[in-house]
């Protein structure tokens, strides 16, 4: 779950995640950085063509083979032997099997006892997970929000989850003259607006009810929902529906319908939801509305790395 300190820019972390993968005898690390670079100018291809290191010493050329095996192995899905590899990418077969046994020492790879093959191994997978987390929800979702904003036409703001209270950490502002008293750090209750339900809805029921009892059931207009068991329902609502609606229970004259942002192990990140007068969030209206919240939350999960079913199955 995202808190208030991960709202921060991660591009340090990011590259210590980048830079861990690589940190092993046969690799240096700087000539890493100057090959990645090169393989963003001019391609894979280039480094095939170059794979004898002319120029670049034997730590660059051990960098770029290694580079070339992992990503060779990472497209065939029923793995590749040494032979397979150094055909493909015309590396030596003592240069390629060095690589391979260095690469399944640290568990980038793994190899079948039976045919030899290699396929790629679980620390890999690891540290795509840690690339994920990297992600700046905020980065992914404001253009995402802006494009919401621009169909809809009504303000949206993106929430996380901080101990027992939902924070705002963007918010996009239709250009209408009426304006929302709302900010970017500003907190709200979870129980009564639809960023907050949108984020405990998908929670286990032991963590909902432990945060809805450390903050109270405050009423704050007549529609407040006050007692645990409704809104236990209202959570159950919101899942099998995929968005939430607070129909004036934080502020009279206000209603909103939010829906949740999934990462990729299926966790709730953060929420987004659509704020107006009732004027504007009409009761007919909120189907349509909640339609596009839902797309523009599903899309921002997406690019979190999301790849299951939207709104995610109860477990």
């Amino acid at each position: 779950m995202l808190n208030s300190n991960s709202i921060s820019c991660t591009n340090d972390k990011f590259g210590r995640d980048l830079r861990a993968i690589w940190l092993f005898s046969i690799l240096n690390i700087n000539s890493l950085f100057r090959t990645k670079r090169r393989m963003r100018r001019r391609g894979v291809g280039w480094l095939m063509k170059n794979q004898n290191g002319n120029g670049n010493g034997n730590s660059s050329t051990a960098v770029e083979r290694t580079l070339l095996i992992l990503e060779a192995v990472a497209l065939r899905e029923a793995g590749m032997s040494n032979a397979d590899l150094s055909r493909k990418l015309k590396i030596p077969k003592s240069s390629a099997s060095y690589i391979l046994r260095t690469l399944e020492q640290h568990g980038y790879l793994r190899r079948d006892r039976e045919d030899s093959t290699y396929r790629l191994g679980m620390k890999v997978l690891a540290l795509s997970r840690g690339a994920l987390r990297g992600v700046d929800v905020r980065e992914v979702a404001l253009p995402i929000m802006r494009s919401l904003v621009d169909h809809i036409h009504i303000t949206t703001h993106l929430a996380i989850l901080d101990h027992s209270e939902a924070v705002y950490v963007e918010k996009v502002e239709t250009p209408s003259f009426i304006k929302m008293d709302t900010w970017v750090g500003r907190r709200m209750e979870v129980h009564s607006t639809a960023v907050g339900k949108s984020l405990l809805a998908f929670l286990s029921p032991k963590e909902q009810e432990a945060i809805l009892r450390q903050r109270g059931l405050k009423r704050l207009t007549p529609h407040t929902i006050t007692s645990i068991p409704r809104l236990m329902k209202e959570f159950e609502r919101v899942r099998q529906l995929g968005y939430a609606i607070d129909n004036e229970e934080n502020s009279l004259g206000a209603r909103c319908v939010g829906a949740p942002v999934f990462n990729s192990a299926g966790e709730v990140e953060a929420s987004i939801a659509s704020t107006g007068a009732i004027s504007t969030v009409t009761l007919e209206a909120v189907p349509r509305i909640a339609e596009a919240v839902k797309d523009a939350a599903r899309r921002i999960s997406h690019h979190l790395g999301y790849r299951g079913p939207y709104p995610m199955p109860v477990r």
